[in-house]
């Protein structure tokens, strides 16, 4: 492969590369978009046969990987095992894990957490073991971590080995903007492609592909309030959707309960190890939020103690909960929490001057695109895996911490699919279809425009936040249907007539996430995980004990 070289380092390069042409030995190149856990996971291991192009919207750390504070859950301690992690996530799941994925997360995780350290991943150690921790709704210290950091030290250890892979090149500053789809096999769609925008050259390309691997990660900033960079604006399951892939349960949005007190956008997260380690959470007047609230304590599942949060505000009138870590020293925190002391520095609190205020924000999609056990969707030649997929895993509600476990082994299974399948994986270029990207140049976009799509992104996260929250009721998903219909309506009508932007390209897909998270929760008249609907305050055996799927959309938008 060619591309486009600037400075010493080409590997990073910003534009497009100008060609990609298959070489007659290897084919043409799988894409990857996205580059998180899942996306370098699944480059690194394709790259063992296949040349791989991975894009990425920002600059190549730009994730919800590098952000994850917490740790990577696997049952690695003598006192643990998969069966007793098995029984914890489908506990935490309500009803709606399905078994079997989880099976294959417990099993597998320990040897993929193994795979991370040969990649260079400096995990915290004592007495040459790697140190664990524990969590909410973990029975045992399970949590591989890096102090508070973790995300960010993994980002970096897999990034450091795709830079030295010399089949691997890597392309930032390119949002996909669609998937490209055409015929399949035996009456089916192939994903054939993507149509994207070269943000630092203003022109759109179009880069057709053997396979593309979706790892985008989710879409926090659909809410006023959330842990997730300004990038996770839920693309790939927006893109995936048109395209006409099948989703599940974008009802179940995890409101993660420990956002630091007041909330910057995006809010800073106070890692649940904290609880792990002895911290509870108190009212403003020092009593125990969670004493009665659950057998757990503190250290219950997320939903519960979010939901506890919320309704103790609701309740005083107060802005926020105290997280109390008194338990602990300052030198403990310092060497275990780094993040969380450096985020209370940044806003002049000291955590033992009675304790660290907190409030939740949204924090993680369970549901996503649909996949089967080894990535693949309803879309031949489409994989995901990461937060932009539903693997079954999470049910109706991610236990902590299982979030980059669940990306590693899936995108570890998808990768080993595509180099065992010939019929559905070797990447060789079909007859008639070139692989050069084709390049349109657009007119730049007016800063009037930018400042009217700002705005509209703002209604509508306050719309999420305020009536598709962590407690919901039907007149208030009622509400928030009909006015996301209507910002809908109007960015429609004016899409095919607006030069793409960045900030326009995301806004449709946040429209796009939100009316699917609004119809989801429309559907499940029951409160169970992360869907608390006040008018269904019963969890429902029945009817709604299965997956929420939505009806793909017919057809791809094409923006050619």
């Amino acid at each position: 492969m060619t591309g486009e070289k600037r400075g010493v380092n080409a590997k990073w390069a910003g534009p497009v590369p100008v060609a990609l042409e298959p070489t007659a030995h290897e084919g043409a190149p799988i894409l990857v978009i996205g580059s998180g856990i899942a996306g370098l996971t699944f480059a690194l291991k394709v790259a063992e046969e296949a040349p791989v192009l991975v894009v990425t919207k920002k600059s190549r750390a730009d994730s919800n990987t590098n952000w994850a504070r917490g740790g990577i859950a696997a049952g690695l301690g003598p006192d643990d095992d998969p069966e007793l992690h098995l029984a914890d996530t489908l506990s935490a799941g309500d009803g709606l894990c399905h078994r079997d994925r989880v099976e294959l997360l417990v099993r597998e995780g320990p040897d993929r957490v193994r795979e991370l350290v040969e990649w260079g991943v400096r995990f915290h150690r004592e007495n040459g073991d790697l140190s664990l921790g524990r969590e909410g709704g973990h029975s045992r210290r399970r949590i591989v971590r890096a102090g508070d950091r973790t995300g960010r030290e993994i980002e970096r250890a897999l990034l450091a080995a795709v830079e030295a892979h010399p089949r691997i090149q890597v392309v930032q500053h390119l949002l996909v903007v669609d998937l490209l789809v055409g015929p399949g096999v035996n009456g089916g769609r192939r994903c054939r492609g993507v149509v994207a925008l070269d943000e630092q050259r203003g022109v759109r390309v179009r880069i057709p592909a053997p396979l593309v691997f979706l790892a985008t990660g989710g879409g926090g900033q659909v809410y006023r309030h959330t842990t997730n960079p300004t990038i996770a604006t839920g693309d790939g399951v927006a893109m995936a959707y048109r395209a006409g892939a099948q989703v599940a349960n974008l009802e179940f949005v995890q409101f993660h309960p420990t956002a630091l007190y007041p909330t910057e956008d995006p809010a800073f997260l106070i890692s649940e190890a904290l609880r792990g380690e002895g911290a509870v959470l108190r009212r403003l007047d020092g009593s125990l939020l969670m004493e009665g609230a659950d057998p757990w304590g503190s250290l219950a599942s997320r939903d519960v103690v979010a939901r506890a949060i919320h309704h103790e505000l609701q309740r005083s009138g107060d802005t926020h909960v105290l997280l109390d870590v008194s338990t602990m020293t300052p030198a403990i925190m310092e060497a275990r929490f780094p993040g969380a002391m450096a985020g209370c520095r940044a806003q002049g609190i000291n955590p033992f001057n009675g304790g660290i205020p907190v409030v939740p924000a949204a924090h993680y999609l369970c549901g996503g695109v649909v996949t089967d056990e080894d990535g693949r969707t309803n879309l031949q030649g489409l994989l995901a895996a990461g937060e932009a997929a539903h693997t079954g895993v999470h049910g109706a509600n991610r236990l902590a911490s299982n979030s980059l476990l669940e990306a590693v082994v899936f995108s570890n299974r998808a990768a080993r699919a595509v180099l065992t399948d010939p019929e559905r994986t070797q990447a060789r270029t079909e007859p008639g279809v070139s692989f050069s990207p084709v390049q349109v140049p657009q007119e730049p976009v007016n800063r009037a425009e930018q400042v009217r799509v700002a705005h509209v992104r703002s209604r509508l996260r306050s719309i999420m936040w305020e009536d598709v929250g962590i407690v919901r009721s039907d007149e208030g998903l009622e509400r928030a249907a009909r006015r996301v219909k209507e910002l809908t309506e109007v960015e429609e009508g004016r899409w095919p007539h607006l030069p793409w932007s960045v900030e326009g390209v995301e806004l449709r897909n946040l429209l796009q996430l939100s009316h699917l998270i609004v119809t989801s929760a429309r559907l499940r008249k029951e409160s169970r995980g992360l869907h608390f609907n006040v008018d269904h305050p019963e969890r429902d055996q029945g009817r709604f004990s299965e997956d929420t799927f939505l009806e793909p959309a017919p057809h791809s938008l094409s923006a050619f």
